[in-house]
């Protein structure tokens, strides 16, 4: 076995403890700003050494190393809140929320939204680690930075397949639940995994504080953009919306709408390359169940908090209109929402557009609902809203 797949597996995911004092080391940093993580990290943690969970030493591994993570980004947020008191003070003004189930088609969509030059949106190296936003031009002397886009193009080697899934390098935007889980709340964990405590545990959580603490990392990220409106993604956004509206009272809304069949057959054969070897457990059937719950608890919370708010915050998007009209469906919104279209955006979204339809990133995806143990009647009856 060569030194490359021995550090990426382990005997045991560690304990919380044990995996805080490793993200400490790392950082050289200890100020976590509060212990608001630690409830819900524990108890992932405790589920993730379960017979459920049923993790391979290279299970063991990614997951111990994305609870790190979460960690790691709290520890440098905050030394980064302790450096830049002045974040406090920056305006976040209607943010636009792209939001729906997976395979939706809310990643081109917030990709199409992002391409206008006065709007801003979370790069993934960004999420991981949290800073303002340099000028773009010096994005490649940044050793983080540079660390992070090889170790994507070695992931794009190594699994050629998964760009056709989700493609992704550190100068993408990405979905929010990285900012999320640095308050131990996020569907990231339970969509790659089987962890019912901590599903249960989540479920029953006011996610209030985790998006506040999304918001003060998107104040420290756009400290040099000030003036840039915010756009941003994630399906996990329709699990906590009324959390989402207490921290972000003028937010946009974008919905977006599919087949549900369709939407968890795809979730689960994304899930599945994502953790493959990763469980002994969370396979076939087991992924089939849980992605099942996950996204119609998410689907039925979105659904019942919706009419709590003002009707004009809230936009549509068919999955069938984004793919035959991607430009019509960005103007609508501009147009609803008064948010400055003109030539230079149309242009940009164009541009953007046309890319998206060739090259790397070009979407490429086949899977069955059978894969997974679920037929479309149960999948049709867990989102009838009757």
């Amino acid at each position: 076995m060569s030194d490359n797949v021995m550090t990426r597996e382990r005997a045991d995911v560690g304990t919380y403890d044990d995996i805080a004092a490793a993200a400490v080391r790392t950082t050289g940093m200890d100020d976590f700003g509060g212990t608001a993580h630690e409830e819900g990290l524990r108890v992932l943690v405790e589920d993730l050494a379960s017979p459920e969970a049923g993790l391979t030493p290279r299970g063991n591994y990614f997951q111990r190393s994305e609870v790190k993570s979460a960690l790691v980004g709290r520890l440098l947020t905050q030394a980064q809140f302790n450096a830049r008191p002045e974040h406090a003070e920056v305006p976040i003004e209607r943010p636009v929320f792209v939001m729906g189930l997976p395979r939706t088609g809310t990643t081109a969509l917030h990709r199409l939204l992002h391409a206008d030059p006065a709007a801003q949106g979370l790069e993934m190296w960004l999420t991981q680690y949290p800073q303002p936003r340099p000028p773009r031009e010096t994005w490649e002397d940044d050793p983080i930075f540079t660390a992070m886009q090889q170790a994507f193009s070695a992931h794009h080697v190594e699994s050629p397949e998964y760009l056709g899934i989700h493609y992704m390098d550190a100068t993408s935007v990405e979905e929010c639940w990285r900012l999320l889980r640095q308050t131990g709340k996020s569907n990231s964990y339970e969509s790659l995994a089987n962890l019912p405590r901590y599903t249960d545990w989540l479920r029953g959580q006011d996610w209030t504080d985790a998006f506040a603490r999304h918001k003060q990392n998107l104040q420290l990220i756009g400290l040099n953009d000030a003036e840039k409106r915010w756009v941003l993604k994630n399906p996990s956004h329709m699990t906590a919306l009324d959390a989402l509206m207490a921290v972000y009272p003028d937010a946009l809304v974008v919905y977006t709408h599919r087949d549900p069949v369709v939407c968890i057959a795809s979730s689960c054969s994304l899930s599945a390359a994502t953790t493959e070897g990763h469980s002994e457990t969370y396979v076939g059937g087991v992924i089939g169940h849980t992605q099942l719950g996950l996204w119609s608890h998410a689907y039925h919370a979105f659904h019942d908090a919706r009419p709590r708010y003002d009707a004009a915050q809230f936009a549509d998007v068919a999955f069938d209109d984004l793919r035959a009209d991607p430009m019509g469906v960005v103007r609508g919104l501009y147009e609803r929402w008064d948010l400055g279209w003109g030539p230079e955006v149309e242009t940009a979204v164009a541009e953007l557009d046309r890319e998206s339809k060739e090259g790397a990133a070009k979407p490429s995806h086949r899977y069955s609902l059978k894969d997974y143990g679920l037929s479309e009647t149960q999948v049709r009856a867990a989102f009838d809203r009757g």
